[in-house]
C-alpha cells in the first residue's frame, strides 16, 4: 500500500525534540535539547489552577476563551506596550502558541501564497505553511552576529507574499530583533500589503538590557499584525498549553473560524489560572527572568570553557554554540552520538532550516531552562570530551 500520509506532510516525520528526548532517556543523559523547564512555575500560579478546578471551572469555556483571561491579556498588552485591544473581539485564547501559529497560517494563507520567514526557525513554521498549501521564503540570520541582509530580505517578497512570520525573541538563536530591524520588516510588509504573524512567546525572557519591541506597536502595524503569546513559556508551565493570539478584529475572527474546528477551546481551569497569573504584576516575571539570566551565564561560561564558540543570547532560554572548534563538521551526526558518548543532549541547528548549509552545519542549540546542577554536570561532561 502507498504511504497514507498526505504528500505535503511527508517531509515532516518525528520531531527532532521527540527523537533527542528519547535518546536522553535511553542513555540517562542531561537533556539540554528540548526547551522545557525541569521545575514548576510559581506556587501562586499552580495554586490558582487548583482553586479553579475546585471552583467548578471544568466544562467547556467559550470558544474564544474565558472573558477574565481575554481581559487580562488585553490589559497586559496595553500596560506593557501601549497596544489597545478589545478583549471581546481582538483576543483569542489557543491551546498553546503552536496552535495559534497553525490556525493563523490556515486562516490567512491560500494555496500558492508565499510566507516570508527568517532561518533558522521554530520547526512548526515550515509544517504549518505546508499544511496551508503555502510556499516558504526564508531569509538567513547569520552566526554569530545574528543579523540579516536587508537586500536579501527585500528580494524574498513578491506579489505572492501573503504573510510575514517572525519570532522575537528568537528560537533557536536567542536574538531580540531591534526596533530598527523591525521597522525594515514592517516597511516591506506594508509595501507588499502582507499580514504579519509575530511569535512573541519569549517576550518576558530578555537579558542584559535587551528590550522586546512588539512589531504591532510600530506605526501603521497594529491593523495588519497578529501577536502570539504563551503562558506556558512566561510562567514555566509548558504542559498547560495555554497561548493566545491578538490583533485586529477581522484577523482574529479569521483565526477563530479555523481554531474552532481544531481544538474548539482550551482547558477551562488553566485559563482561569493564567488570568490570575497575568494579574500578579511584573515582579514574578522579572524574578523568573533573573533566574534564567544566571543560568544562561552558567551555560555560556561552561560551553566556552569546553571549546565551543558561543553566541550569547539576548533572550529565550537557548544558547547556540558552534562545535567547529572541536572538529565537528556535521552537528546532526554529532548530536545523535552525544547522548551515548558524553551523556548530554543538544539539538543541531540545521534541523531548523529549510536549506541547511556549511554556515549551520556545526551549530548546536542547548537549552538553559534547567536546574543549575544539571547545567554544571552537562558542562563538566562536555569539557571532558575526547
Amino acid at each position: 500500500m502507498s504511504d497514507p500520509l498526505v504528500t505535503r506532510m511527508r517531509p515532516y516525520g518525528q520531531t527532532v525534540f521527540s527523537k533527542m528526548s528519547a535518546l536522553a532517556r535511553q542513555h540517562d543523559a542531561v537533556n539540554l535539547g528540548q526547551g522545557f523547564p525541569d521545575t514548576d512555575g510559581p506556587d501562586e500560579v499552580l495554586e490558582a489552577a487548583r482553586r479553579a478546578i475546585t471552583a467548578g471551572h471544568n466544562q467547556y469555556p467559550p470558544a474564544q476563551g474565558v472573558p477574565t483571561l481575554r481581559s487580562a491579556i488585553a490589559d497586559h498588552q496595553r500596560e506593557r506596550y501601549g497596544i489597545d485591544l478589545d478583549p471581546g473581539s481582538q483576543v483569542l485564547v489557543t491551546s498553546g502558541a503552536t496552535e495559534a501559529i497553525a490556525s493563523a497560517l490556515l486562516a490567512l494563507v491560500e494555496a500558492g501564497d508565499e510566507v516570508v520567514t527568517f532561518e533558522p526557525y521554530y520547526d512548526s513554521y515550515a509544517a504549518g505553511i505546508s499544511l496551508a498549501g503555502g510556499v516558504q521564503r526564508s531569509v538567513p540570520l547569520t552566526f554569530p552576529d545574528l543579523g540579516f541582509d536587508r537586500e536579501r530580505l527585500a528580494a524574498a517578497f513578491s506579489e505572492r507574499t501573503r504573510v510575514v512570520l517572525i519570532n522575537t525573541p528568537h528560537n533557536p538563536l536567542g536574538k531580540v530583533f531591534t526596533r530598527e530591524e523591525l521597522t525594515v520588516i514592517a516597511d516591506l510588509a506594508r509595501e507588499h500589503d502582507a499580514w504579519v504573524v509575530s511569535d512573541e512567546v519569549y517576550e518576558h525572557m530578555t537579558y542584559a538590557g535587551a528590550v522586546h519591541v512588539p512589531i504591532a506597536s510600530l506605526p501603521g502595524m497594529a491593523e495588519r499584525t497578529l501577536t502570539i503569546g504563551s503562558a506556558g513559556k512566561a510562567f514555566s508551565v509548558t504542559g498547560w498549553k495555554v497561548g493566545w493570539i491578538s490583533g485586529p478584529e477581522p484577523l482574529v475572527t479569521a483565526v477563530t473560524t479555523v481554531k474552532q474546528y481544531l481544538t474548539f477551546t482550551t482547558a477551562s481551569p488553566l485559563q482561569h489560572a493564567v488570568a490570575e497569573a497575568l494579574r500578579l504584576g511584573p515582579g514574578v516575571l522579572e524574578e523568573m527572568a533573573s533566574s534564567l539570566a544566571a543560568r544562561r551565564d552558567l551555560l555560556v561560561e561552561g560551553l566556552t570553557a569546553a571549546g565551543f564558540e558561543v553566541a550569547v543570547p539576548q533572550g529565550t532560554y537557548f544558547v547556540v554554540a558552534d562545535a567547529a572548534p572541536l572538529g565537528v563538521t556535521d552537528a546532526v551526526e554529532w548530536c545523535l552520538q552525544l547522548p551515548e558518548k558524553v551523556g548530554v543532549v543538544g539539538v543541531p541547528v540545521s534541523v531548523f532550516c529549510s536549506s541547511p548549509d556549511e554556515t549551520t552545519a556545526s551549530l548546536v542549540r542547548f537549552a538553559f531552562c534547567k536546574q543549575e546542577d544539571k547545567l554544571r554536570e552537562a558542562c563538566r561532561r562536555l569539557a571532558a570530551m575526547d
